[in-house]
């Protein structure tokens, strides 16, 4: 343990607690367990780490990274007694999924241990959430994605804009110093803004290797799929990425992979909960998530860049944009006379030429438009819902 201890100093040395992503303070952390998901390269490890440095004793908490080799010839539930013997309150487990039977060990360690609280994260978002159906009744889970465009102006250019809900926005009480032109920030967030690590140098070679690990490897490996399959995920992100907003054909898919119909739609899945796509439903289920697919987009507008290159459709940046930023706090479905649905209200997504005509005679129908700087009536700058968290 004594490795483990040093490794975990050196991190927590290394630690800037200068920027907190927005789930630092949605999470609740007093309670016993939590698991907190969410892609590869949005911040979690940081964010369990500031926490740790910010408001805990260093001598009552232990961070871990479940790929260490430590746990080659030791068990997780040996570490959390040895741990709790020595007087240890906080046992945090970083990517949780490498760890065979993680849930399992969970759920003891739960049980064996009421004094000890464990905090753990998993990029791999399909195999923590099956892991987590097991700990439904133990951790409370969280799930995270990237920098929404008010925490790029944050952590990339030191631009402090409040958090305005949609209510705000739409009724124009967003307010900004003086002298603030967001239209060039906002260009440079859709290409490479998303991911923390845009911070460092070889975006697209970071972002590129993030993918191909997560399809390849991470995947095929804790879904219980085979590396063909792996080869066919990747197959059908280079599809979707040539067609969004793809409407799905499943025949056709079927029949350029090779595979059966019924398989697409897990196939689509696992890239989804994997973070890279989105899947619009319309509204026929009644309930979310039940309703038929009616497109799939990227799940970013860098992943539009980094995947469709010179192709990139600025229509569908600008959808992807409004997709991706308002379903973290609320459940959007395709229109089925516009372009989103949002809790009765419909928006239609477009350049600064964008017309009204779609939405005639139709009741709460905003206008979100790219390249304005400021709203009017039901026209809303598409800049501005990127500061809802």
């Amino acid at each position: 343990m004594d490795k483990l201890q040093e490794h975990f100093s050196k991190l927590l040395r290394e630690t800037d607690t200068r920027f907190h992503r927005y789930m630092y303070d949605r999470i609740n952390w007093h309670n016993r367990m939590i698991g907190l998901t969410g892609p590869r390269g949005v911040g979690k490890t940081t964010l369990v780490l500031q926490y740790i440095k910010e408001s805990l004793r260093r001598e009552d908490a232990l961070y871990v990274t479940a790929e260490d080799f430590y746990f080659a010839s030791h068990r997780l539930t040996d570490l959390a007694d040895a741990f709790a013997k020595a007087g240890g309150k906080h046992l945090f487990v970083d990517e949780i999924h490498k760890y065979k039977d993680w849930s399992k060990e969970l759920k003891l360690i739960y049980d064996y241990h009421p004094e000890l609280q464990v905090v753990f994260t998993g990029s791999s978002v399909l195999d923590i959430n099956k892991g987590a159906s097991d700990l439904s009744r133990r951790a409370v889970m969280y799930h995270m994605q990237g920098l929404s465009f008010r925490e790029y102006l944050k952590l990339f250019k030191g631009i402090d804009i409040a958090r305005y809900d949609l209510a705000d926005i739409l009724h124009h009480r967003v307010e900004v110093a003086d002298g603030f032109r967001p239209l060039p920030h906002f260009a440079a967030y859709l290409r490479q803004g998303y991911y923390p690590f845009a911070l460092e140098d070889d975006f697209d070679t970071r972002l590129r290797q993030i993918i191909n690990q997560t399809l390849e490897s991470d995947i095929p490996q804790y879904a219980g799929i085979n590396a063909a399959t792996g080869r066919k995920l990747k197959q059908l992100l280079a599809i979707i990425a040539r067609s969004v907003p793809f409407k799905p054909n499943v025949s056709s898919i079927a029949a350029m992979l090779s595979s059966s119909r019924n398989s697409i739609a897990d196939y689509c899945l696992y890239i989804e909960e994997a973070g890279f796509i989105m899947q619009l439903r319309d509204a026929t289920g009644g309930i979310r998530g039940l309703g038929k697919v009616d497109k799939i987009y990227l799940d970013n507008p860098n992943l539009v860049y980094a995947l469709g290159k010179a192709d990139a459709d600025t229509g569908n940046v600008r959808e992807t944009f409004f997709l991706n930023q308002i379903r973290v706090n609320h459940d959007v479905l395709s229109s089925p006379v516009s372009d989103f649905l949002v809790e009765g209200m419909t928006f239609e997504v477009g350049g600064r030429n964008k017309k009204q005509k779609q939405l005639q005679g139709v009741p709460d129908g905003y206008v979100v438009k790219d390249d304005i700087e400021a709203g009017y009536m039901n026209v809303v700058p598409l800049w501005q819902l990127g500061l809802t968290y």
